[in-house]
């Protein structure tokens, strides 16, 4: 079964704050016309042209990911907003927003998805690309790695594990399977941070807006948190989250096998750098041939919402 390009069916408004620049956010998604991908436009800047959520639009960054265009107009912080609308299956979609860096909410991508189910989609009059990618690859930084492997499954599987010498994570895994039918398991767990760090991150100017509304804060055995956890193995599970945002600047929902060990942004973007390297890596489906197949978009949009009420 084929699936069409979707867009969401009016604007919806989110406030917040930034959690690393501490400023005040509006930001509006606006439905965009087909072919127009995921881009956000600055409104503080005059004439501020679009930026693609693309892979070889991210820069370094550090505790996020950061695009820019190539005039040098930059958003940070978009790995939740871009899992969002990876789960729904958005493809189409401009984000208005009055400053450098998406409003953080609640620290997960629940507030986002939330409303966008709420609000609802439009599936548009264009058939959606489908990538395969013909073998795997694996970027390493000493410990760390991440891999993709191609499989003969028609979804994404997440593999990830942490391992921290702490009092509290230590090591953590999760294998998440059918990522994009199932983000209900995972699209509430919030970003974290030991208190021991957060000396250092305030130093290096970041973390502005960070407080115990928007993440989870450990300090030793503890939890800061009042509430607690929201569920078994949330660490993990947000990681996974941040991998998924970080892949969906692909611009395609990617089928095979992720495995990952202590990753981040910025493996996540290396291995979409190597993939992209070379066309010999890939193939996109022939959209021709798929002209009159049918189309399961709008089911697949019903059963999640359901699900969520």
């Amino acid at each position: 079964m084929i699936k069409k390009q979707i867009t969401i069916k009016k604007k919806i408004l989110f406030e917040g704050i930034g959690l690393h620049t501490g400023l005040p956010v509006k930001m509006t998604i606006v439905p965009a016309e087909i072919n127009m991908g995921i881009c956000f436009v600055r409104t503080d800047l005059k004439n501020s042209p679009f930026i693609k959520a693309s892979w070889d639009n991210v820069i370094p960054a550090n505790l996020c990911t950061k695009i820019s265009n190539q005039k040098g107009v930059e958003i940070n912080t978009i790995e939740h907003l871009m899992f969002s609308f990876y789960s729904l299956g958005i493809t189409n979609a401009v984000i208005e927003i009055n400053g450098p860096e998406v409003p953080i909410m609640d620290g997960s991508a629940k507030i986002f998805i939330d409303k966008m189910l709420e609000t609802g989609i439009t599936v548009q009059d264009q058939i959606l690309k489908n990538i395969s990618i013909h073998k795997s690859f694996k970027v390493t930084d000493g410990k760390k790695f991440i891999e993709y492997q191609p499989t003969n499954k028609k979804y994404l599987e997440i593999n990830y594990t942490l391992n921290y010498q702490d009092q509290l994570i230590k090591k953590q895994k999760f294998n998440f399977q059918d990522a994009q039918n199932n983000f209900l398991d995972i699209y509430h767990c919030r970003t974290f941070c030991h208190q021991e760090d957060l000396e250092k991150i305030f130093a290096m100017g970041l973390a502005k807006g960070g407080s115990l509304d928007n993440a989870i804060v450990i300090s030793g055995s503890k939890i800061l948190n009042q509430e607690g956890l929201r569920c078994e193995k949330e660490f993990v599970k947000h990681k996974i989250l941040d991998c998924i945002g970080d892949l969906y600047l692909s611009g395609f929902f990617i089928h095979g096998k992720i495995s990952c060990s202590q990753g981040g942004h910025e493996l996540t973007c290396k291995l979409l750098n190597l993939i992209f390297s070379s066309n010999q890596n890939y193939s996109v489906d022939n959209l021709n041939k798929l002209s009159n197949s049918k189309i399961n978009s709008n089911l697949i949009f019903k059963s999640r919402i359901q699900a969520v009420v």
